[in-house]
């Protein structure tokens, strides 16, 4: 097992699928489908800015987590990984932002 706690997590996260949403959180997310994960990563997006936007810095920690916690749950229901992630930021690796932006 990998000492990379996205790594844990990412496989944590993938062992739930198909597992009783009774049980686990991360099941009963897929069990609602893509829509619902989606809504669950925006609202922990918006948290998250909300958390920038205060007086107290530590409180972005624990909402960064839940944001990437329900984004490495939408990778898993679309099949994508982390390393999926992890390989398109090595592509843009040493490429202005400006000039990726503007390839797309």
């Amino acid at each position: 097992m990998t000492d990379d706690i996205l790594d844990r997590l990412e496989a944590t996260i993938q062992s739930r699928r198909g597992a009783d949403g009774d049980r686990s959180y991360t099941a009963s997310l897929f069990a609602k489908g893509r829509a619902k994960i989606a809504q669950k990563l925006g609202e922990e997006a918006v948290e998250t800015v909300i958390a920038a936007c205060a007086d107290d810095d530590r409180a972005i920690v624990p909402e960064a987590a839940d944001l990437m916690f329900h984004l490495i749950v939408l990778l898993a229901d679309a099949g994508l990984s982390l390393d999926d992630v992890r390989a398109e930021l090595q592509r843009r690796e040493g490429v202005s932002g400006h000039d990726e932006k503007a390839a797309r």
